[in-house]
């Protein structure tokens, strides 16, 4: 148990009805999770308001209450804090009911459109092949010094953040890589955290049925560098026009990598192939067994990161070349007949443009490329068009089809994929709304050296519809049809 107002320190408080000098069990935010004397924070949420279950959380045993505006009925013996912002004051009690768990840790933030997941979780390897107890926070896990934890959100909970920062320093982790979405900086998620480093990959069209504009998408991703120590370190892509704003605010030391242009760490692509790729970074040349430009750019984060956290050069490179393929990410299995299937997580157009530019680049010509896709239903419709249009234009056959519908009709989202189609490509596509029979039709189209790309959902087991989780895994499925298959 700990004191309310040790948990409260730092928290912005407007007014104060009842004592703080009370013992607390615990810290919620869902009244269904309410126990006897815990604190319940009241969070104003995007679809539910916690102020409105104020009294089913007293009568579950809350005996404090941090809202926003006091409610009409004030209980006698109830503590009543009046708070600017729900959800940072949650991150701030949280931090200190962990004992600011991060504070412990060299924690890095990741954070970008695209690359999130990758350069967290191979960060995560490499510094735990160099023999580290390291922890990893990313969409999809959980990892606490080896322990797996399962996970729903690119950025969980400030709670849950926080339980799992404090599990680390009870195993003694001494990194932790985090993936940081612009939905949870957004919600203040990560408020009260000490971040030894962030990580900027790109931005690209995403999100914008939550953010409204690309501006405040941008704007919200910058809060986290603005917020950085000045004993941090700040790295950003400098080839994508978003890496300079991310730094224009911040006070951490500030690091640059790119590709194309004069940066602090440089990377140039040698050679391009299916089993992997020849880099140069920085003058030293490097094997890695991930393909493609946008793991080049991943790699070369990776490396400037292990760089600024004091490892040595050639312990970083030889690590780097042992780094494996995160799952859904370019995920690949080559069957019998040749026919190469490849699972990648790319839901936002500038991800299924890259993973299929990678495709035609390693193509010798004759192949066919052959792409089943979706759009995620309840998000961003704006991108459904030009993902329609990015996956016609660089495929030789099209399979539109349901990714995670969610609320709406499978059959609308595709016909908003479809609207983006230019006239010379619509002999190109098919649409099915079953995404199983559409795996199978791809399969079946494909001849020998033909590659399959199953795009939008990587590493998710399940397929969402009408709040209905269905196990559903598209690499399982791939795998199993085209092994089914007697070609």
């Amino acid at each position: 148990m700990k004191l309310l107002k040790d948990i409260l320190f730092g928290v912005g408080i407007s007014a104060v009805s009842g004592s703080t000098d009370i013992m607390i069990n615990s810290i919620c935010f869902d009244s269904r999770k309410i126990g006897l004397d815990d604190v319940f924070v009241a969070i104003k949420g995007t679809l539910v308001d916690g102020h409105e279950y104020i009294k089913k959380g007293i009568a579950l045993g809350a005996k404090a209450i941090i809202c926003e505006e006091l409610p009409k009925d004030i209980v006698n013996g109830i503590t009543y804090v009046v708070v600017d912002n729900g959800n940072k004051a949650l991150a701030i009690m949280a931090s200190n009911f962990y004992e600011n768990a991060s504070k412990n840790l060299k924690l890095v933030g990741v954070t970008g459109t695209n690359g999130k997941t990758t350069i967290s979780s191979l960060l995560y390897q490499l510094f735990k092949n160099a023999g580290y107890k390291v922890g990893l926070i990313s969409t999809i896990k959980i990892v606490v010094d080896g322990q797996e934890y399962a996970t729903s959100h690119t950025t969980p909970d400030a709670l849950t953040i926080n339980k799992y920062l404090g599990l680390m320093n009870n195993a003694g982790v001494e990194y932790c890589f985090m993936e940081v979405s612009s939905h949870g900086i957004h919600q203040k998620r990560t408020e009260g955290l000490v971040f030894a480093g962030a990580i900027f990959t790109n931005l690209s069209h995403d999100h914008l049925d939550y953010h409204k504009t690309f501006a405040e998408y941008r704007d919200t991703k910058k809060l986290l560098f603005d917020q950085l120590p000045k004993t941090a370190f700040a790295i950003t892509n400098s080839d994508d026009k978003n890496g300079a704003v991310m730094l224009q605010n911040t006070k951490a030391k500030k690091y640059t990598y790119a590709l194309k242009s004069y940066a602090d760490y440089r990377a140039q692509v040698l050679e391009n192939q299916f089993d992997g790729q020849l880099l140069k970074i920085n003058d030293n040349e490097l094997w890695s067994k991930l393909i493609g430009g946008f793991n080049a750019y991943n790699l070369l984060a990776i490396y400037a990161t292990a760089d600024l956290l004091g490892l040595e050069n050639l312990e970083i490179l030889q690590l780097l070349s042992q780094l494996e393929n995160v799952d859904g990410r370019f995920q690949y299995y080559i069957s019998k007949e040749k026919i190469t299937a490849i699972v990648d997580y790319a839901h936002t157009p500038d991800a299924l443009k890259n993973v299929l530019d990678t495709i035609n680049t390693l193509r010798t010509g004759n192949e066919n490329v052959i792409t089943v896709v979706g759009c995620g239903g309840d998000r961003d419709s704006s991108k459904r068009p030009v993902m329609g249009n990015i996956a016609s234009a660089l495929s030789n056959k099209v399979i539109f089809t349901s990714d995670n519908p969610r609320t709406e009709s499978p059959n609308a989202i595709i016909k908003q994929m479809e609207e983006g189609v230019e006239p010379q490509n619509f002999r190109k596509i098919l649409s099915i709304d079953d995404r199983e029979q559409a795996i199978k039709t791809a399969c079946q189209l494909a001849l020998a050296n033909d590659i399959v790309l199953i795009a939008g959902k990587g590493h998710e087991t399940y397929q969402e519809t009408n709040g209905e989780r269905i196990h559903f895994d598209d690499f399982k499925m791939v795998k199993e049809v085209l092994t089914s298959l007697n070609k």
